[in-house]
């Protein structure tokens, strides 16, 4: 079963506006009096824009993909295996999960400001429960072991 966990949309809210300020721009080359291959070149550039904006606030860009031997955060690889741990950091730019691995150069860091509202819990449940499973360990349910099972 594979996971995928999107950016937050409003992250990209720039981009639509940035094409609606070329498009404004445009009327108002128009009105002033300006070539209409000068509000051509701006109404087409602002109508991409805007449109690549609409695009990317409708399915943003993938941030995390969980699957079941690996995961694969903003294009990098990594086998469940590798990852030792995983917490909670506070960064210069907010709070991150980080998943620390074998690997040398070190750590994952994912930034909770970068996760749609409310995904950072499922987050955190997820991780956990894959982690758990790679290495092999199972949750204490509170039970004893079979009479059978004796420690020795």
């Amino acid at each position: 079963m594979r996971t995928t966990y999107r950016m937050r949309a409003g992250r990209f809210l720039g981009v639509l506006a940035a094409g609606l300020i070329l498009l404004g721009l445009a009327a108002i080359l128009w009105a002033i009096g300006l070539p209409d291959a000068v509000v051509a070149v701006f109404l087409v550039l602002g109508g991409l824009v805007a449109l690549l904006g609409l695009g990317i606030l409708l399915r943003p860009p993938v941030l995390l993909k969980l699957g079941a031997d690996q995961l694969e955060v903003r294009g990098v690889k990594t086998d469940w295996t590798d990852v030792t741990e995983v917490g909670r950091v506070e960064t210069t730019h907010g709070e991150a999960v980080v998943l620390r691995t074998k690997h040398k150069d070190g750590s994952i860091l994912i930034p909770v400001r970068w996760l749609a509202p409310g995904r950072d819990e499922q987050l955190a449940a997820d991780l956990r429960e894959r982690l758990n499973k790679a290495h092999g360990y199972t949750i204490w349910d509170g039970t004893a072991g079979e009479n059978a099972d004796r420690a020795e």
